[in-house]
């Protein structure tokens, strides 16, 4: 395995178009203030000696060695020894609705944002346990694979919108079993599913499918967001909220009858999202309750420095620059590569 040991070093890239930038500029007042002076080419035949191409190569030579320098002080490193680590966890997977609903704003800024959330705090939470996600709305599918991986996790959370899928509807039952085919072959670890929706629009087999998920062992929890009493659905970027074909304001409301059925089948809670934390809180208590197992995974423990090739490399570079005189060696004169 490849890494750095201090990434952070890579930035210093940024610098080394504006060097480049500035040698271009540089190099092209020179010319102008040549052209003062008299002719270009007049002025070549009576300079012979001044090559047309070292500088260049000159200034090629120092850039690539200090874009090699960069690397070497991040600090390239190899793997050279996996270890076998034995962790203590659960396994849990998050199935969130990311239909058109779940942008109603009847629930502090938004009901999938205030889900975002809940599922950022709750991935905080989580301590030696796998977490993977699933999103879902006329279709459902596998955002991030079960890990624990959890700044990927929570990189993949930002990115989530309800542009990722184009068909419309609420697929609680694919989304479910999905999540179920899901889950690693570990055995004896405890599994949940969380399913984060609204329960409105949902297609049939939702309760069939916690059940199913039950009688393999996983739980599946729901946490509804919204409020029973509805609200409109804004349209981005406007002050305007969508509307059905006859051309009224379109009003979504939480089914919690649907999702109080579909935790019950598959033996879990339900918890409705307001503004508090009360569904922040059930939900970690419930994942405390889980069944833990010894989870196995390699890792790699030892390092070995790789330096010392960057090194070499930057040593052969400076060399190069230092004996390349930026006059024209009368040796060469009839090879124009080194004119």
């Amino acid at each position: 395995m490849f890494r750095f040991a201090d990434p952070t070093y890579l930035y210093l890239f940024i610098i080394l178009p504006f060097i480049v930038l500035f040698y271009l500029y540089s190099n092209y007042k020179r010319r102008k203030a040549i052209k003062k002076f008299g002719d270009p080419e007049l002025m070549a035949q009576l300079m012979p000696d001044v090559s047309k191409y070292r500088p260049d190569v000159k200034f090629w030579l120092i850039f690539a060695a200090l874009a090699f320098t960069i690397v070497l002080i991040a600090r390239p490193q190899f793997g050279s020894k996996t270890q076998k680590i034995k962790r203590t966890g659960v396994e849990v997977i998050i199935a969130l609705d990311i239909s058109n609903s779940m942008l109603a704003e009847d629930v502090t800024p938004s009901r999938l944002d205030k889900a975002k959330m809940l599922v950022s705090k709750m991935v905080d939470e989580l301590d030696q346990d796998k977490v993977g996600l699933i999103v879902f709305a006329g279709d459902a599918y596998t955002q991030l694979p079960i890990t624990s991986d959890y700044i990927s996790a929570k990189m993949f959370l930002e990115t989530i919108t309800p542009a990722l899928i184009a068909r419309q509807g609420t697929a609680i039952g694919s989304a479910i079993d999905l999540a179920t085919r899901s889950f690693t072959a570990q055995k004896g670890v405890g599994r949940a599913i969380i399913l984060i929706t609204d329960g409105e629009n949902h297609e049939d087999g939702a309760v069939e499918a916690a059940k199913a998920a039950k009688e393999k062992g996983i739980i599946v929890h729901v946490l509804g967001v919204g409020s029973p009493n509805g609200s409109p659905i804004p349209i981005g970027g406007t002050t305007n909220f969508r509307k059905d074909r006859q051309g009224n304001v379109i009003i979504t409301r939480l089914n919690e009858s649907m999702c109080r059925e579909i935790s019950a089948a598959g033996k879990g809670i339900y918890v409705r999202v307001d503004n508090t934390n009360t569904a922040q809180k059930a939900l970690n208590n419930e994942i405390d309750k889980m069944a833990k197992a010894d989870v196995e995974s390699s890792r790699y423990t030892d390092f070995d420095e790789q330096f010392q090739g960057v090194a070499w490399i930057i040593l052969i570079l400076l060399l190069a620059e230092l004996l390349l005189l930026e006059r024209k060696n009368p040796l060469f004169k009839n090879i124009k590569l080194f004119s």
